[in-house]
């Protein structure tokens, strides 16, 4: 794999991670839990399990959506200001 295409791949997860976000709703799974953010899995699967590896979503196979976890969120919001602005 070339220099090129790792950056690419890298933008490709950074973006995925900020659709994701910027599509994202804050749900309480139960009476009294913190919310949590979560999204619809509607991105390239390999990017969101790489994604999930790194600790940012949280997923099953089983489920039509993620979950972002804390670092996730921080990171989601970062790339924000990066790609969108403040």
């Amino acid at each position: 794999m070339t220099e090129h295409d790792n950056e690419r791949e890298q933008a490709m997860a950074e973006l995925t991670l900020l659709l994701l976000y910027l599509a994202s709703w804050e749900e309480e799974p139960f009476r009294g839990a913190p919310t949590i953010h979560r999204a619809w899995k509607n991105h390239r699967f390999e990017i969101l399990d790489a994604l999930v590896e790194e600790g940012l979503l949280i997923s099953t196979h089983r489920s039509k959506s993620v979950d972002f976890t804390a670092g996730g969120l921080a990171r989601a919001r970062a790339l924000q200001g990066k790609y969108v602005g403040p």
